[in-house]
């Protein structure tokens, strides 16, 4: 019972302890603002390549692709725990519009059947115009028999300072025209001659917005079968991945090895056919190991913030250290009457290393609660910046972000605290220890330092 007093005690009477739950707070209330941003950002990046790709993805990184993926589509198709799958043709191309004035190299194409692509990613949530409908992609409006293209969002619309995009009733009339360099199974060109290039003029269709900045400044959907005119020279057919949905309640883990094992059998029934080899470059992946070179950057910040954040955890047990040594170098005379009555050095350790817990709760509940309400109100705070000194902490017109992030996740928030907490008792630690040698009749006799 002596515990829970003399710790009641400093803790309301000690002006010293209330700076360290203000320092252990202010260090809380940093940690729990810029990682649930962090975090957020990064966890929503992920769920947005996820949704891009689907699962899993069967596919190669060669521009030649491989053939035969039609067959074993169907075995996908038939396996249990596959919901959908959907080949696509993944190629670069030249963009130019129809009077020749505005050219852009580089230009990603995907071709996809529509109707396949929407059961297996999240193409129909992208569109604009065909959301509904997402077999009908690439019929324009305003011209169904002409040949569509739907392109990221970003190449059609500009982004307002406050992220948002103004679409006009529908599509605007308008044509792109597609150059590209279709290549035959040994990787040469596919056409002889003076040109080695394929053309095609696409109608806008729709556009599409992953969230996704590269997606969206740079790529272009085109159907599957002018994909292969453009891209696929020879008789033979091909494309450059599968992509794979599980059905509900698949792990990833689970579903990435049975594709594997498909794949593994189906290759080996292909020994004696015509152009095999092309189906040894081919790899099971799931989508993190499929898009590990646009997550990975993102990671190795999150990494190296969590790194700088165990500084601040180490400027925390140094405070509270201090706190501690001067507490104990003034409490000498009540750690003397302690001892002198039957208390033992245990009874001291746990003494001081309670007050350092109830120290750093006190300061991981204060700090957490104002965490939470500042992350709150961070948007509005942040609008109201904006309208006054035109300030942002992302640029819209730049960055692909909405809103700023703000849903505390009680995963983080409790290791945290539990971080903060194991720092005021390891910072509490030394000054404990040197209470505990302490000596009754020395401490007595002196009195005071």
């Amino acid at each position: 019972m002596y515990k829970l007093i003399l710790t009641i005690r400093y803790l309301l009477r000690r002006r010293i302890t209330h700076f360290a739950i203000v320092a252990v707070a202010l260090c809380v209330f940093i940690v729990v603002i810029v990682m649930t941003v962090m975090s957020g950002l990064v966890g929503n990046f992920k769920q947005k390549n996820h949704a891009f790709v689907g699962d899993c993805v069967v596919g190669t990184p060669s521009l030649v692709g491989f053939p035969y993926y039609e067959e074993f589509v169907k075995i996908l198709e038939q396996a249990d725990f596959v919901q959908g799958a959907s080949p696509v043709v993944k190629n670069y191309a030249l963009l130019s519009t129809p009077d020749g004035r505005s050219t852009r190299p580089g230009v990603e194409i995907l071709g996809i059947d529509p109707a396949r692509h929407s059961r297996t990613t999240s193409f129909p949530q992208t569109l604009h115009y065909h959301s509904s409908q997402p077999d009908q992609a690439f019929r324009p409006v305003y011209d169904p028999n002409a040949l569509g293209c739907v392109l990221g969002i970003d190449m059609v619309l500009p982004r307002s300072v406050q992220g948002r995009y103004v679409h006009p009733d529908g599509p605007v009339r308008g044509s792109i025209t597609l150059t590209c360099f279709p290549l035959n199974a040994r990787g040469a060109p596919a056409k002889a001659g003076t040109s080695l290039a394929e053309t095609q003029v696409f109608y806008y269709s729709d556009d599409a917005l992953t969230g996704i900045a590269r997606v969206d400044d740079n790529l272009v959907y085109i159907p599957l079968e002018q994909a292969q005119l453009l891209c696929m020279g020879g008789t033979e057919k091909r494309v450059n991945a599968i992509h794979i949905k599980f059905r509900p309640g698949v792990r990833l883990s689970e579903g990435r090895a049975r594709v594997a094992d498909l794949w593994r059998q189906f290759k080996q029934g292909k020994e004696s056919t015509p152009n095999r080899f092309l189906l040894d470059t081919v790899t099971v992946q799931d989508w993190k190991e499929y898009r590990r070179a646009s997550i990975a950057p993102m990671e190795k910040e999150e990494l190296l913030l969590s790194l700088l954040f165990i500084l601040v955890g180490f400027t925390t047990v140094f405070i509270v250290f201090v706190v501690f040594y001067m507490i104990i170098a003034n409490k000498r005379k009540d750690i003397g009457v302690l001892k002198s009555v039957g208390a033992s050095n245990l009874s001291i350790l746990a003494l001081f290393e309670g007050f350092a817990l109830a120290v750093g709760l006190a300061g991981s509940l204060v700090g957490s609660f104002l965490g939470g309400l500042f992350l709150a109100k961070i948007n509005s705070i942040e609008h109201w910046l904006f309208e006054h000194f035109h300030f942002q902490l992302w640029d819209r017109t730049i960055y692909a972000i909405g809103d700023i992030p703000n849903r505390v996740e009680p995963g983080v928030l409790a290791v945290i605290i539990g971080c903060a907490v194991a720092s005021c008792l390891v910072g509490a630690l030394i000054p404990s220890y040197l209470a505990v040698r302490l000596r009754p009749v020395e401490t007595l006799h002196a009195g005071r330092m």
